[in-house]
């Protein structure tokens, strides 16, 4: 099954989430091994992408719940455990001892 997002093929998670948010995850999450000056310009681009998209957050909310949904459909499935009786317990009954 292929997943097309605004016409480009998303071949992995990671092209899906790319995608879906039209920004690329380094810039959120960053790189490894980044020097102070490239962490302070991309966190001067984070911040000019989020005052321009006011609701980019509400976005990424809705991506990550739609990724969970679509690839993980176990998580939501709960299922109640049936109620256990502590063991060695004794129900009261209320009576008095004779």
């Amino acid at each position: 099954m292929r997943t097309y997002i605004g016409g480009h093929q998303a071949v992995s998670s990671t092209d899906f989430v790319e995608l879906a948010l039209g920004t690329p995850l380094d810039l959120w999450l960053g790189v490894q091994g980044e020097s102070e000056m490239e962490r302070a310009a991309r966190l001067d681009a984070a911040r000019d992408i989020l005052a321009d998209n006011p609701d980019f957050p509400d976005r990424v909310s809705r991506v990550a719940a739609e990724a969970i949904q679509a690839h993980a459909p176990e998580l939501f499935n709960v299922t109640p455990l049936p109620a256990r009786r502590a063991a060695g317990r004794r129900q009261y009954r209320g009576g008095v001892a004779a």
